[in-house]
């Protein structure tokens, strides 16, 4: 449910476009950071009345295998003090079922959340109420190994894109016309900027660039190096850099035009796992993968973990195979979602990769 708007206060997409008027087109990404920012903190927006549904979701197997594959980490690590994190946990639900995993072969640790939603805060203080939170990496505790998730966040972060014109590369840019958004091109050079490989791209390509999230990323591989850890990165991307437009918008679980309605819809683009590998790699992190959801799912467990749910609950087996066909069906989430683990020098490798 959204939360009362004050009617003294003007609706962003007004704001916004006041605003562009004012001083001009703005970037993609300050576009995007400002409709996401108001879009998560004035909603719950998972489930069957929100706008879309994430893998934590689907099924209880996708957080209990995220936290067996943890603690199966810490375990050959030789159990040093850890704590979990979690950045942007949704409701809470992975981090529940990863919890409760987790209990069960012996580790029980303190819980960090990195929420920035105050909707979002409530509908986990439900499923984990001893967590505690923090606007980001920061305000974790730097004491013990960090057990990391991010599932379905990065995302969410802002992007940036250059397009290509008949001068050169461009950044796009967000203009209006009344409170019509539009993307155009900037008027700015950026062709110094752009990988050797994709220089001679055709007009009318486009090259997509997250600042927001390689500073994230790199942040959270110093951490790991400092403290000792892993963290699990699930999201849907690929193996880039790489020409393309991955912007999108979700509404009512149908796509939307992104450009429509600001912060009352999901904005997301799809993730460069070789740039966020590198990232990590700067900081003298260790990387594996990517390698596919249905590819980690599988090797975790996932099918002795659904025939066990199922002998439990027979009359429930169709609903848990529909489930876990859509967690790791090359036609549904298995394919198109991808996992990397980052993890300090000196980890094991974990469960589904190889060194």
């Amino acid at each position: 449910m959204t939360e009362p708007t004050d009617p003294a206060e003007p609706l962003l997409a007004e704001r916004l476009a006041r605003a562009i008027t004012l001083a001009g087109p703005i970037p993609l990404s300050q576009f995007m950071g400002a409709a996401n920012a108001h879009y998560y903190a004035t909603r719950d927006p998972l489930g069957a009345r929100g706008d879309f549904t994430t893998a934590p979701e689907v099924s209880q197997m996708f957080g209990e295998l995220i936290g067996l594959a943890l603690t199966d980490l810490w375990h050959r690590a030789e159990q040093p003090r850890a704590r979990y994190v979690e950045l942007g946990p949704g409701r809470g639900t992975l981090a529940s079922d990863a919890l409760r995993a987790m209990v069960t072969v012996g580790l029980q640790p303190p819980v960090h959340f990195v929420e920035t939603s105050p909707r979002l805060r409530e509908e986990q203080e439900k499923r984990v109420p001893d967590a505690d939170w923090c606007l980001d990496l920061v305000g974790v505790p730097e004491d013990g190994a960090l057990l990391t998730v991010a599932n379905e966040f990065f995302d969410a972060l802002p992007i940036r894109q250059l397009v290509k014109t008949g001068e050169g590369w461009r950044e796009r840019l967000v203009a209006c016309q009344d409170t019509l958004f539009l993307p155009i091109a900037g008027g700015n050079n950026f062709d110094a900027v752009i990988p050797p490989h994709l220089a001679s791209a055709p007009v009318g390509s486009i090259l997509e660039t997250s600042p927001a999230s390689v500073a994230v990323m790199r942040a959270l591989a110093k951490r790991l190096v400092a403290q000792g850890g892993a963290a699990i990165i699930i999201d849907y991307g690929y193996e880039g850099p790489a020409v393309g437009d991955t912007l999108q918008a979700v509404r009512g679980h149908a796509y939307a035009n992104p450009f429509d309605q600001p912060g009352e819809q999901d904005l997301t683009a799809h993730v460069d796992f070789g740039t966020l590998a590198e990232a990590a790699r700067a900081e003298e992190a260790v990387v594996y993968g990517p390698i596919t959801q249905g590819a980690l799912l599988t090797a975790l467990g996932i099918e002795p973990r659904a025939d066990a749910l199922m002998q439990a609950a027979p009359e429930r087996a169709d609903m848990i195979r529909e489930d876990r066909d859509r967690l790791i069906g090359a036609q549904k989430m298995g394919e198109l979602f991808k996992a990397i683990v980052v993890t300090a020098p000196g980890w094991p490798v974990p469960a589904g990769f190889t060194a």
